[in-house]
């Protein structure tokens, strides 16, 4: 069984006021009060998926998750259902979701790296382009972010082509571990748009799992509803 909660966190008593001070511009603390809204089990591994959208005194969440939510000090309000998503091969959803897009290639040594791709393929066209014919970032960043979700459509059980999407946002973020040096660096790509499914098994399971790195951040969750 699965759920698709709505969570709000909005100010108001001492205990919200505290968690949104605390999760302002911090992911990681972010997820690690989230999980606090699961009942506890330590055999259990992260098991949600989630998005956050920032309000000027409330965060609201749309988490999907193998565990029901439970309220939490009163610092929460949160709405659940079960989720089961009933899709069918050609139909056609609205969608949206935010990403952490990234592409691995290899240095001289041989090792893998993980790089932003809008960052990537500024540096690509670099090498290929004089810095004349270096096409603008915003051109960059659709391009860029076009191919990365279409080259795991398929796999994911959707396809969708670049005039039925578009990218509403390119952000960097950084989350801070306790006791770390530095902080951890990562960029999202919002995506909004029109896709047709092709496999109703595999979007389904993309639906509950997500897509893509930094679900652990807010990145992966796709939200849908019919067109």
């Amino acid at each position: 069984m699965s759920y698709f909660s709505r969570v709000t966190l909005s100010a108001g008593n001492y205990q919200a006021n505290r968690l949104l001070r605390n999760i302002a511009g911090n992911p990681y603390f972010e997820h690690q009060a989230l999980w606090q809204l699961f009942p506890e089990d330590q055999k259990a591994k992260r098991d949600f998926v989630y998005r956050c959208e920032q309000h000027e005194l409330s965060r609201v969440y749309y988490l999907v998750s193998q565990r029901q939510p439970l309220m939490n000090e009163g610092a929460w309000e949160v709405q659940s259902k079960p989720y089961l998503p009933k899709i069918k091969v050609g139909q056609k959803l609205s969608f949206n979701i935010r990403v952490n897009p990234v592409v691995t290639r290899k240095d001289e040594n041989g090792r893998s790296h993980r790089h932003d791709v809008v960052m990537d393929a500024k540096f690509q066209s670099r090498k290929n382009e004089t810095k004349e014919e270096l096409p603008p970032i915003g051109e960059l960043i659709q391009r860029a972010g076009y191919q990365w979700l279409t080259s795991r459509a398929e796999c994911n059980g959707f396809s969708c082509s670049e005039n039925d999407m578009i990218i509403e946002d390119y952000r960097c973020h950084k989350a801070y571990k306790r006791k770390a040096k530095s902080p951890i660096e990562y960029r999202t790509l919002d995506y909004k748009g029109v896709l047709t499914v092709t496999d109703s098994e595999r979007l389904s399971a993309a639906l509950i799992k997500g897509i893509g790195p930094a679900k652990a951040f807010g990145c992966g969750l796709l939200l849908v509803q019919r067109a």
